[in-house]
């Protein structure tokens, strides 16, 4: 599903370069749980940025299933985002002036999904997140865990086939986290392809493979 091939990435300071990453091969197939790992500053979310294409300012090559993205332009690379991957961040990034009904729905209206499609959608989501009673609530009334449950259910609700997932119980209590990452578990026996970065083991037990980074390169699998 995923090749990464040679893929590095440095900042330019005068006649200096410090690398992020180095060489970093990797084969990912559709149904894998992947967990990557490393100290801080490893280029843990630099990489994951790369493969979401949140990061464009990198050479090498990257195939995502049949789309050698190294070759595509910057639109096209956005529309390749919108159609196969969701993102679940650190710090939730729900919109606060939108409800959690508005959340979820955005990323349908970026995909131009008719509206009365869309509402089936969210409806279906919010009953499958058992969250149909906070959909007029704003993100400020909810607590930690529910908003990154709300993000869970944002970054899924387009059906993405590669869900991505940057220290998501990173600001939980343990139950909360183990909520959420029982719910990735579940999310990956659906199909769903699952890379996420954690300093967690415990988060890292719920996957099929580690892959760590040290100083911008690949460590061991």
């Amino acid at each position: 599903m995923i090749e990464l091939n040679n893929v590095e990435k440095f900042y330019q300071t005068g006649v200096n370069k410090t690398w992020v990453l180095r060489r970093i091969n990797l084969l990912v197939k559709e149904g894998e749980f992947i967990t990557i790992m490393g100290p801080s500053g490893a280029g843990k979310s630099t990489l994951l940025s790369i493969i979401g294409m949140l990061d464009s300012s990198w050479t090498g090559e990257y195939r995502l299933l049949e789309h050698a993205i190294h070759t595509l332009k910057p639109k096209q690379r956005a529309e390749i985002n919108k159609k196969y991957i969701g993102f679940v961040f650190q710090q939730y990034h729900l919109l606060d002036s939108l409800t959690v009904y508005e959340n979820l729905d955005i990323p349908l209206s970026y995909r131009n999904i008719k509206r009365s499609e869309r509402q089936g959608v969210v409806a279906e989501i919010l009953d499958r997140f058992q969250i149909v009673g906070k959909k007029d609530l704003y993100p400020t009334q909810l607590s930690g865990g529910q908003q990154q449950l709300i993000a869970v259910a944002r970054a899924v609700v387009g059906k993405p086939k590669l869900l991505l997932a940057d220290e998501p119980t990173g600001n939980l209590h343990s139950t909360q986290a183990k909520e959420i990452m029982e719910l990735f578990k579940k999310l990956n026996d659906e199909g769903a392809t699952i890379i996420q970065v954690t300093h967690s083991e415990a988060n890292a037990a719920y996957g099929n493979r580690v892959i760590n980074l040290f100083d911008g390169w690949i460590a061991k699998q």
